[in-house]
């Protein structure tokens, strides 16, 4: 804001009602706040984000955040560019809209409670969950449960479909598993490091392209009886505990189990049914989403959701 714009909006203060007063402190407290955890987040800048120089400078401030500029490339720049939430707006309820990704909050409440419009508060949940959903584990130790489970496909939001639309939410049209079912890898290992990765195909190939990367070569792999697991620690030379559960055995040795994953699962599909359908596209996000829950259990606060947003 201009120096003369600005002591125009001030000598208007004293104009104002108690109750927009209250407002005007509301907004100022949160707009201070969230602009001091981005920098308590980010702290000073220590390179360019679009050279990777190291030859940079203070180039003054801009909306609220310190600016610098590259003696390489020239391009200025501020600690939010080159993170998923560079432009976005309306910094003042960053920390309420992380609140409301806690919560699970539908796009219609998050944006009801925060103040924004349903457009926005759309945006901002998949801006908000592009660096959390790519901030997946890159090893699992010890004794790994795995398991895959299914969502049905979903071209929510598309208007061009190249079969009738569905009821939110919806029913797939053949029983069973069928190409109408999106397969999701789900891994966890005994201290809840949790890998889920959405698969083009339940097959070998798919997993192992997956879980070689991340499993360690001494780690020990308790599936279910699908022989996919079987092919892929033969070739992976990892040792390998099936458990039969048509058959009544769950657990082998009082040590070896899939109940882990499974009850991951069931409060994975649960947290999802609440959304009335997910569009297939957005899928890996709400499995990084859930994923981020779990990892920080009842620690998670909207200060560490904002920091895991900026990635």
């Amino acid at each position: 804001m201009r120096i003369n714009a600005f002591h125009l909006w001030l000598s208007k203060v004293m104009e104002l009602s108690p109750s927009q007063l209250d407002q005007a402190l509301s907004c100022f407290n949160k707009q201070q706040q969230s602009t001091a955890i981005v920098t308590i987040l980010h702290k000073e800048c220590q390179s360019c984000p679009h050279c990777s120089s190291n030859n940079i400078k203070r180039w003054g401030n801009a909306h609220g955040l310190p600016r610098y500029r590259c003696a390489g490339c020239h391009k200025t720049f501020n600690m939010l560019t080159g993170t998923p939430l560079a432009r976005l707006r309306h910094r003042e309820h960053w920390l309420e809209y992380s609140q409301a990704l806690i919560d699970g909050l539908s796009v219609r409440k998050a944006s009801s409670q925060c103040g924004i419009s349903k457009d926005t508060a759309f945006r901002w949940r998949h801006r908000f969950l592009q660096s959390i959903a790519s901030n997946e584990p890159t090893h699992l130790h010890g004794i790994v449960e795995v398991d895959e489970t299914y969502f049905l496909e979903s071209h929510k939001g598309e208007r061009h479909l190249s079969r009738q639309p569905r009821k939110r939410g919806g029913k797939a049209s053949k029983r069973g598993l069928s190409s109408e079912q999106i397969p999701v890898l789900i891994a966890r290992d005994r201290n809840h490091v949790t890998l889920d990765a959405m698969l083009p195909k339940a097959d070998v190939e798919s997993i192992s392209k997956v879980l070689t990367p991340v499993v360690d070569s001494d780690a020990i792999l308790c599936s279910d009886a699908n022989p996919i697991y079987k092919v892929f620690t033969k070739k992976s030379h990892i040792q390998h505990i099936t458990l039969n559960l048509s058959a009544g055995v769950r657990v082998q040795k009082n040590a070896f189990h899939i109940q882990n994953v499974n009850a991951y699962d069931s409060r994975l599909k649960g947290w999802m049914r609440h959304f009335n359908g997910v569009a297939t596209k957005y899928l890996p996000n709400y499995l990084g989403w859930r994923r981020c829950i779990e990892k920080f259990a009842g620690e998670l606060s909207p200060n560490i959701m904002l920091n895991q947003a900026l990635g």
